[in-house]
C-alpha cells in the first residue's frame, strides 16, 4: 500500500511564487473600471487587513469601522493621497449615491 498523496494534482512542487501573492497581499483582489470618464483602480480589502483603522466612506459619509471588508478606489493617474475607502454597497451604487451632508471647502474631513 502506498502512502496517501497530500498535494492535489497539478500544483507546482516549488510552491507559490512571490508574484502570485501580490494581488492578495492586502487581503483582496484588484481590478480597474471606468467611472466619470476616468479609469479607476479598485481594490477589495478584507476586514482583517484594516485592524486598528477606520475610514469615512465618501458615498454615505459614514465611518467604516476597523475590521470591516470594504473597497479602496482611486483614479489611475492619481497618487496615494487620492485613495478613498468605500463601503462595498456604496461603491456599487456610486452613480446614484452622494453624501447627504455636504461640507464646505475649509471644513475638517473628520
Amino acid at each position: 500500500m502506498s502512502p496517501r498523496r497530500n498535494r492535489p494534482k497539478g500544483t507546482d512542487p516549488s510552491g507559490p511564487s512571490a508574484e502570485d501573492g501580490r494581488a492578495n497581499r492586502y487581503g483582496g483582489w484588484q481590478s480597474s473600471t471606468d467611472w466619470d470618464g476616468e479609469e479607476w483602480s479598485v481594490r477589495h480589502v478584507a476586514g482583517a487587513s484594516s485592524q486598528g483603522k477606520s475610514y469615512r466612506c465618501p458615498g454615505c459619509d459614514q465611518l467604516i469601522p476597523d475590521g470591516v471588508p470594504h473597497v479602496v478606489a482611486w483614479p489611475q493617474h492619481a497618487g496615494v493621497d487620492d485613495r478613498r475607502h468605500w463601503h462595498k454597497a456604496c461603491w456599487n451604487a456610486r452613480d446614484r449615491r452622494t453624501p447627504g451632508v455636504r461640507r464646505s471647502r475649509n471644513a475638517p474631513r473628520f
